[in-house]
């Protein structure tokens, strides 16, 4: 049965998907990477009994407003990347089950002040962690030419990144970028035509990305998840896009996030880390995304450690 939930935060994505993945253990130990709205770790409190525990991450101060009281549950108000160091804080040396539900929240999108949607004119902020430094605004002024063109293909593939940042540098030697309009009207003639959306959301996910240094905290994080989980603990992470799902996917294949196969110094046998319980990603139904159309590009991989 599909179950869907959903608060003025956040709808979370693949829920039952999750849920029924976690093989929860009703005493077990469980970690939500992406608090958010808490949708996903209020579903993992009903599963466990008064020795279960669980611990989230979310840095966004926001996210503290839906924490739960219950003695079960300890949010962490700090990035996922420093996964290991906060478990052990609590004394946690293994867990039987780690949840990412990665990306940005609905509420940070649909908060007009925070600037991470194309929607609303808005300060070109986009940090998740508000006492961070690094600001959209702060890249596009003072980021050279060579480093906005490798965000701008890394991050979201951009094909005519060399004369969207050739706009960019034009423009703030004139007045410094400072709205998400300042930005679109900038780029205006760059943008292909009849495809205006779609080019805008590739070129604020790289900001975005490059601001909260997503795949630096990702790869420090899965790299970390591999050591924290017990033997048949579960990984479940959905990503959103090619670079978030392709770490995901060498993690669980390999063990490591560049997807290097190591093999036994003896028997020059592959090691496994993960049996993969998921060979082709998991996406919502055509009913979850009617419902929450910012599901439409979610994939979920498991995998459970060896």
């Amino acid at each position: 049965m599909t179950v869907w939930m959903s608060n003025p935060y956040h709808t979370p994505v693949l829920l039952q998907a999750c849920i029924d993945n976690l093989n929860i253990k009703p005493n077990g130990v469980y970690v939500d990477l992406t608090f958010g709205g808490g949708g996903h770790s209020a579903h993992i409190l009903k599963h466990l009994d008064e020795r279960g525990k669980l611990f989230a991450f979310d840095q966004d101060e926001d996210a503290a407003k839906n924490a739960p009281k219950d003695e079960r549950f300890v949010l962490i108000p700090h990035n996922f990347r420093y996964l290991k160091n906060y478990l052990r804080v609590y004394g946690v040396q293994k867990a039987d089950g780690i949840l990412g539900d990665l990306g940005v929240s609905s509420h940070q999108f649909d908060e007009a002040t925070r600037g991470f949607s194309i929607r609303f004119e808005a300060e070109l902020d986009m940090r998740m962690n508000q006492k961070s430094e690094l600001t959209a605004k702060k890249i596009v002024n003072e980021y050279d030419s060579k480093a906005l063109i490798k965000m701008f293909k890394d991050y979201a593939e951009i094909h005519n990144a060399t004369k969207l940042v050739g706009l960019i540098c034009e423009a703030r030697s004139d007045k410094r970028i400072s709205t998400t309009n300042d930005l679109k009207e900038i780029i205006r003639t760059c943008t292909p035509k009849f495809e205006e959306h779609k080019y805008l959301a590739k070129v604020f996910q790289a900001l975005r990305i490059e601001v909260n240094q997503e795949m630096e905290a990702l790869k420090e994080c899965l790299t970390q998840a591999v050591e924290v989980l017990a033997e048949k603990g579960r990984l479940v992470v959905i990503s959103y896009h090619s670079l978030e799902d392709r770490m995901v996917k060498n993690i669980i294949k390999t063990g490591n996030i560049e997807g290097k196969e190591e093999k036994d110094i003896i028997y020059g046998t592959s090691k496994k880390i993960f049996k993969n319980l998921s060979s082709k990603p998991i996406i919502p139904d055509e009913g979850e995304i009617k419902i929450n159309t910012r599901a439409r590009s979610a994939k979920l991989r498991v995998g459970e450690k060896i």
